[in-house]
C-alpha cells in the first residue's frame, strides 16, 4: 500500500456510506478522502467539475443491474420496459436542448463516441482533418498515436504563432489539398469561439462530414454562452460531464440522415448494452441544462474565466490567444522561468488543482510542457463570481513564484486560505461531514 493510499484509508467513512463501509471499510475510507479533498481544494481544471445531487443519485440506482443491448422498441433482452422509457426520455431532451433531429446516449465515453463517427463514416485509411494535438486538439481527432491516427490518414491543422487562433484560411487550404472524407472541429485546449459556419463552408467545399467536438463547451452551448452548431454541421459529439455537469458518458447527435449510420457503429459496432445508470443520469443533466439558472451558471462560467484571464495578465501570465471566450485559460509559463508540471503541482500542494498542458509551438515534451491550462466550471458551480476572480489570481501568482524558488511554507499558507474560501462556497451535491 503506498503512503498517499494509507493516509486516504485512515479516513473515516461518513454514515452515508454505511453499507460501502460495511462490505470495504478500505474503499469506503478513499470515497470519504475524495469528498474531502473536492471539497476543500479550489477545482481549475477545466475538463471537471461537480454534478448535483440529483445526478449523483441517478447514477447509483438500481438501474445498473439491467442489460439493455438495442435501442429502444428493439433490444436483444426482455423486461426493458422501464429502460426503454428511460432511454427514450434521454434522447428527446438532448435533441430538444442542442436543436438536433437525431440523439444516441449510449456511447461511454467521448473518444468511444468519436471512434463510432470514424465507424459510421469511414474505411480504415481515408483521411480525416482535425486540431493538431499539440495546438488544441484531441487526440481522436487523427493523432498519430491514437487508433485515428493509426488506421486513418490524420491531417492536422494548427493555430497562428501570431494570434494562437485557428487560421480557416489554412484549414481550407489543407482541405483542398488533402481532401478529407471527415473533418473535426473543435477540441480540448481552445480558449476561442469555435466558428461552425466557417467550417461548414470549408467542408461542403471539399464534400467532407463535418463533425463539431463541443465536449468542453457542451454546457456553453445548452446555456447560451457560445454559438451552436447545429445549424452548420452534420454531427455533434461531446462528453457529458465538464460544463454540461452530467455524469461521465458521451452523446452523439446528427441530423437525421445519418441517425441509422451512428446508431448501428455504436451498437453493435463498438459497444454491448449501455450503461442505464447513466443514461439516467444524462437525462437529469439535459434537465437541469433546460433551466434559465443553468443559463445563469454558463454565462458566469464565461464571464469568470474572462475575469481570470485579465487578472491572470496584469500579473504577467501569458495567456495563450491573448485571453478567453468561453470557461478555460491556455497559460504559457515560459517568462515566469517555470516549467508547467513543476507549476502544476506545486499550485497542487496549495490546494489549486490545474494540468500541466502544451502550449502552440511548445518546445518542452509533451510530458513536461511549457504550460498549464485551467478553467472556471468547478469554482462556478459552487458559487464563486467575478469579484472572487482577483483573489484566484493572487493565489496562483503567489503559488508559482513560491514554486520557483522552493518557497513550501507560502503554498502551505495558501492551502489554508483556499480552504477557508472553500467552505463558504459548498459544492453542490457534496456532502462532507
Amino acid at each position: 500500500m503506498t503512503a498517499s493510499v494509507s493516509t486516504a484509508a485512515s479516513t473515516v467513512a461518513p454514515p452515508r456510506h454505511s453499507a460501502l463501509t460495511a462490505a470495504d471499510p478500505e474503499l469506503a475510507a478513499l470515497v470519504a478522502a475524495e469528498e474531502r479533498l473536492q471539497a476543500d481544494t479550489l477545482r481549475l481544471i477545466p475538463s471537471e467539475n461537480y454534478v448535483s445531487a440529483a445526478v449523483l443519485e441517478a447514477s447509483g440506482t438500481v438501474l445498473q443491474n439491467k442489460y439493455s443491448e438495442g435501442y429502444p422498441g428493439k433490444r436483444y433482452y426482455e423486461g426493458q420496459q422501464v429502460i426503454d422509457q428511460v432511454e427514450a426520455i434521454t434522447v428527446e431532451r438532448a435533441k430538444a436542448l442542442f436543436g438536433m433531429e437525431h440523439a444516441n446516449v449510449q456511447p461511454y465515453s467521448g473518444s468511444p463516441a468519436n471512434l463510432a463517427v470514424y465507424l459510421a463514416f469511414l474505411k480504415p485509411g481515408d483521411t480525416v482533418l482535425g486540431m493538431s494535438l499539440p495546438m488544441g486538439g484531441h487526440l481522436t481527432h487523427g493523432w498519430g498515436v491514437s487508433a485515428t491516427g493509426t488506421w486513418f490518414n490524420g491531417v492536422q491543422y494548427g493555430v497562428r504563432r501570431d494570434t494562437g487562433r485557428v487560421d480557416l484560411d489554412e484549414v481550407r487550404d489543407l482541405a483542398l489539398a488533402e481532401r478529407p472524407k471527415l473533418i473535426f472541429c473543435g477540441g480540448t485546449a481552445v480558449p476561442r469561439t469555435i466558428d461552425f459556419a466557417g467550417f461548414a463552408e470549408i467542408a461542403r467545399e471539399v464534400g467532407a462530414v463535418l463533425v463539431a467536438d463541443i465536449a468542453h463547451i457542451a454546457g456553453l452551448i445548452a446555456g447560451g454562452a457560445h454559438p451552436s452548431p447545429a445549424p452548420h454541421v452534420d454531427v455533434v459529439s461531446t462528453t457529458t460531464h465538464k460544463t454540461l455537469r452530467g455524469p461521465r458518458g458521451a452523446m452523439l447527435l446528427s441530423r437525421a440522415a445519418h441517425a441509422r449510420a451512428l446508431d448501428r457503429a455504436v451498437f453493435p459496432g463498438l459497444q454491448g448494452g449501455p450503461h442505464n445508470q447513466t443514461t439516467a443520469a444524462i437525462g437529469v443533466a439535459l434537465n437541469e441544462a433546460a433551466t434559465p439558472a443553468f443559463c445563469s451558471y454558463a454565462h458566469t462560467v464565461v464571464a469568470n474565466a474572462r475575469a481570470l484571464g485579465e487578472e491572470l495578465a496584469a500579473r504577467g501570465f501569458d495567456l495563450v490567444s491573448g485571453g478567453t471566450d468561453n470557461h478555460l485559460l491556455l497559460i504559457d509559463l515560459t517568462t515566469k522561468d517555470i516549467p508547467g508540471k513543476v507549476a502544476a503541482k506545486a499550485l497542487d500542494r496549495a490546494g489549486i488543482v490545474v494540468n500541466h498542458n502544451t502550449v502552440p509551438y511548445d518546445p518542452r515534451k509533451p510530458f513536461d510542457p511549457s504550460g498549464i491550462r485551467i478553467g472556471t466550471p468547478a469554482l462556478t458551480s459552487r458559487g464563486l463570481s467575478t469579484s472572487d476572480m482577483a483573489t484566484v489570481a493572487t493565489w496562483i501568482d503567489r503559488a508559482v513564484t513560491a514554486a520557483r524558488t522552493a518557497d513550501e511554507p507560502t503554498l502551505t499558507a495558501i492551502r489554508a486560505e483556499v480552504k477557508e474560501l472553500m467552505e463558504a462556497y459548498p459544492a453542490p451535491g457534496l456532502p462532507v461531514d
